[in-house]
C-alpha cells in the first residue's frame, strides 16, 4: 500500500521512509512541502487507472502551506477527501491537537518520531482501510445484485396468441390497460389461460 510522507525536513522524511521500509512498507513517496504534495495528489486523481495513495503522513510546520491548510485542501476535495491523513507534530498540547482533527486528520504521531508508535498507526490505519474498500465493494456487488432481481422481477410474460399481458396478481390484461398501471415492467413471451382455453375447447372439440 502506498504512503505519502510530507515534512520539509529531509532528516524528518528520510528517518520516517526508514521505519516504513523496514516495518514492511517499502511503497512510499516524499514530497518537501504540502504545496508539492497537494500538486501530485490533483494530478493523480485525474487518472482513474492509477491508484491515488493509501495514507497521508502530514507535517504542520511547514513554510508557505502549513500541514493543516493542506489537510483542509485535501479533505475538501471529494476525489481526495477519503484518504486518510494523520498529523506528525511537535505540538501535542490539546488545542494544536483540536485543530488538527477539525481540520480532517484521522490521527496524529508525535515528533521526534518513535517507531513503535509509527508502525503502530500506520498498520491500525492501513488495515482500518482495507477493511473499508472492501465494504465499499460488497455495498456494489449487493446494489448491482439489487438492480439485477429488479429487473429480473419486473419481467411480465406476454401471450403469444392473444398478446394479453399478465401482471404482478397474476391477472391476464390487454396492452393498454397494462401499459397504464405497469410501466417499469419488461415484456416476455408466455400464453394466457384465455387462449389456453380456447385451443383446448378447439382441440376437444375436434
Amino acid at each position: 500500500m502506498s504512503i505519502l510522507i510530507v515534512d520539509d525536513s529531509l532528516i524528518d522524511r528520510s528517518l520516517t521512509e526508514g521505519i516504513l521500509h523496514k516495518s514492511g512498507y517499502p511503497d512510499t513517496i516524499t514530497m518537501d512541502s504540502a504545496h508539492a504534495a497537494y500538486a501530485y495528489l490533483e494530478q493523480e486523481s485525474r487518472h482513474p487507472e492509477s491508484p491515488t495513495v493509501d495514507l497521508i503522513l502530514m507535517d504542520i510546520m511547514m513554510p508557505r502551506i502549513n500541514g493543516l491548510a493542506a489537510c483542509r485542501s485535501i479533505k475538501a476535495d471529494p476525489r481526495l477527501a477519503d484518504i486518510p491523513l494523520v498529523m506528525v507534530t511537535a505540538n501535542t498540547d490539546e488545542e494544536s491537537l483540536r485543530q488538527a482533527f477539525a481540520a480532517g486528520a484521522i490521527d496524529y504521531i508525535r515528533k521526534p518520531i518513535l517507531a513503535v508508535e509509527l508502525v503502530a498507526r500506520v498498520f491500525t490505519i492501513l488495515t482500518m482501510q482495507t477493511e473499508m474498500t472492501m465494504r465499499k465493494r460488497r455495498e456494489r456487488d449487493l446494489a448491482a445484485a439489487m438492480q439485477e432481481i429488479k429487473a429480473l422481477r419486473g419481467c411480465a410474460p406476454i401471450c403469444a396468441s392473444c398478446k394479453r399481458i399478465q401482471g404482478p396478481g397474476g391477472k391476464w390484461e390487454t396492452l393498454e390497460e397494462f401499459v397504464k398501471t405497469h410501466s417499469d415492467f419488461r415484456i416476455d413471451d408466455a400464453l394466457c389461460q384465455y387462449c389456453v382455453e380456447h385451443w383446448q375447447h378447439d382441440h376437444t372439440a375436434a
